[in-house]
C-alpha cells in the first residue's frame, strides 16, 4: 500500500469551508494530514471534517495570525482567502523560513481573453484588464514570485477555473434563471450560447490539489487544475434545464458587451471571464498527480445543485432586480425583434 506524502504532515489551511476549500479539507484529512483549519467561525453550509483542529481567528487581523503562527511551524500552508498583493505581502512577512511549501490560489481568470490558443498551458499570458479580480491576482503571483527569487520562499501558485459544488447554481443570479425555467420563462444566455466552458466539481479539483501539497516537484511552479469534460453555454443551461425537470428551457442569446451596457458588475463577469471560450490543458498537474481526472460529469453535479436547492425553499432566491433586468434584455434581444 502506498503512503501519501500528507500522512502525518502538519498542514494549515487559512480559510476551509469554501466551495474548494471543504473539498481540499476533506481530502487532505482522508490523506491522513495533521490538518489545522483557520477561519472566523465555523460553517453549517460546509463544516470542516472530524480530526480537524480549529482555530478561530480572523485572518486580517496581523497581531492575532501572528501570535498563532508563532506557536507552530507548518510543512504546508494554503491561504484561500488571499485576493491582494497586500495580503500576500502579509503572508510573506508571517510564513518566510516557516513552512516548507506555501501554496497560493490564484485564478484561471489571469489568463488573457481572448486566449490566443486552446487548451491553454500555465505558460500562457497573464493578461486580463475586463477584470479587477484578476488583476489583483496577477499582482499577486507577481509578488510571489519575486519572494521566491529573493527570498527563497516555497511558493507553489494554483489556478482554478470555474469549480462548483452543490450550492453553486453556475448562472450569474444564482437560482433566478432555474426558477425562470420552470416557469416557462425566456432565459437569458450571453453571447450566442457556443463559447466553451470548464466547469470542475470540487472533488475533483481536490484531488489534483491534494497531490500537489507537499510533492518537492511543486515547489517554484503554478499548476491550473480544471476538469477535462467542456461544454458550451447553451449545454451548461439544457444540462441545469433537464436536472430541475424542464425538457426544453426558452433560451434568449443576448451579447455580452449589451449586458455589460445595462450592468457593468455583470459585464466585467462576462468580458473578463465567462463570455470567452476557456479550455485547458492538465498534462503539468497530472505529471505529478496521476490519479487527477474528472470524476464527477456536469449532468450529475447539476442534479446535486437542483436537489440541495429543492431540499429547501428558503434556498431558492429569486433575485428581483436580476430578474427584471433579464426581462429587459430579453425583450430588446427577443428573436424577431426588429
Amino acid at each position: 500500500m502506498t503512503t501519501s506524502r500528507l500522512e502525518g504532515r502538519k498542514v494549515l489551511f487559512i480559510g476551509g469551508t469554501g466551495v474548494i476549500s471543504s473539498a481540499c479539507a476533506r481530502r487532505a484529512v482522508e490523506l491522513g494530514a495533521d490538518l489545522h483549519v483557520l477561519n472566523r467561525g465555523v460553517s453549517s453550509v460546509r463544516p470542516v471534517p472530524d480530526g480537524v483542529t480549529l482555530i478561530t481567528a480572523d485572518v486580517h487581523d496581523t497581531d492575532r495570525m501572528r501570535a498563532v503562527v508563532k506557536r507552530h511551524e507548518f510543512d504546508v500552508v494554503v491561504n484561500f482567502l488571499n485576493f491582494t498583493a497586500d495580503h500576500i505581502a502579509r503572508d510573506v512577512d508571517l510564513f518566510g523560513g516557516r513552512t516548507g511549501q506555501y501554496v497560493f490560489i490564484s485564478s484561471a481568470a489571469t489568463y488573457e481573453r481572448p486566449a490566443g490558443q486552446l487548451p491553454l498551458e500555465e505558460s500562457a499570458p497573464l493578461r486580463n484588464p475586463h477584470s479587477a479580480y484578476a488583476r489583483n491576482k496577477i499582482a499577486c503571483e507577481e509578488l510571489l514570485a519575486e519572494a521566491h527569487r529573493e527570498r527563497q520562499l516555497p511558493v507553489t501558485v494554483v489556478r482554478p477555473s470555474h469549480t462548483y459544488d452543490r450550492t453553486a447554481v453556475p448562472f450569474d443570479g444564482g437560482w433566478t434563471a432555474v426558477e425562470r425555467m420552470r416557469r416557462g420563462q425566456e432565459v437569458l444566455v450571453h453571447g450566442d450560447g457556443t463559447s466553451l466552458w470548464t466547469l470542475t466539481h470540487h472533488t475533483d479539483f481536490a484531488v489534483g490539489f491534494t497531490g500537489l501539497l507537499g510533492h518537492p516537484e511543486a515547489l517554484g511552479e503554478t499548476f491550473h487544475i480544471t476538469g477535462d469534460e467542456v461544454l458550451s453555454w447553451d449545454q451548461i443551461y439544457r444540462a441545469v434545464a433537464a436536472a430541475a425537470g424542464v425538457d426544453e428551457p426558452r433560451l434568449v442569446h443576448v451579447p455580452s458587451h449589451a449586458i455589460a451596457a445595462a450592468d457593468p458588475r455583470w459585464g466585467e463577469e462576462l468580458l473578463g471571464d465567462k463570455a470567452h471560450s476557456m479550455t485547458f490543458d492538465n498534462t503539468k498537474v497530472r505529471r505529478l498527480v496521476p490519479g487527477f481526472t474528472t470524476s464527477v460529469p456536469f449532468s450529475r453535479g447539476a442534479r446535486e445543485i437542483v436537489t440541495w436547492y429543492d431540499a429547501d425553499p428558503a434556498r431558492r432566491v429569486v433575485d428581483a432586480r436580476f430578474d427584471a433586468l433579464m426581462d429587459v434584455l430579453i425583450d430588446a434581444h427577443r428573436p424577431g425583434r426588429p
